[in-house]
């Protein structure tokens, strides 16, 4: 079984990935468009975070293998993190990997039509980020996480960048 990171699997997948290799996932973009209730929110104070949306070009990010004799308790625990709010849905895609095999992999999307999708200027995104706190910890703390990650694994994404500058200056007051 193959997993697809583009955020936080990237650096808590949960799991020991077996093999980890760069992959572009197709028709999908990597935005902070999901409010986060749970994990990096509240309800009173959501947060953003990351989902795969719909549109055009790709999605630079990990194909992750699972070691096979624990493909089912890895699919039960990512159900139960990424699913908690029914805001992404679960995909099994194809995935062409930077080495050029082809793996399906699964994946969790934005749901458009659930009411913690949503569409927010850059601007306002850093400041979101900037003051929400969720179950799992500050949400600055995603985004830098992320950011930092995707510069390790040279995975440009000029909007992560800016968003990670943009709440650094927040947090310092500016």
């Amino acid at each position: 079984m193959w997993v697809f990171g583009y955020g936080s699997l990237l650096w808590n997948p949960g799991f020991d990935p077996v093999e980890q290799v760069r992959a572009d996932m197709l028709g999908y973009t990597r935005s902070f468009c999901m409010r986060s209730i749970h994990h990096r929110g509240t309800v009173e104070k959501p947060g953003l975070v990351l989902a795969l949306d719909q549109g055009e070009g790709h999605c630079s990010g990990m194909a992750l293998r699972v070691c096979e004799d624990q493909s089912a308790q890895v699919l039960e625990d990512l159900r139960e993190r990424e699913l908690i709010s029914s805001a992404y849905v679960e995909e099994w895609t194809d995935l062409t990997l930077v080495d050029g095999r082809n793996v399906r992999a699964v994946t969790y999307v934005v749901d458009r039509n659930h009411d913690q999708y949503c569409l927010e200027p850059l601007e306002r995104q850093a400041h979101i980020i900037a003051g929400a706190v969720g179950g799992r910890g500050p949400n600055p703390e995603y985004l830098f996480n992320t950011a930092n990650l995707l510069h390790e694994l040279q995975i440009p994404d000029p909007d992560l960048d800016w968003l990670s500058q943009r709440v650094q200056e927040l947090l310092r007051g500016k």
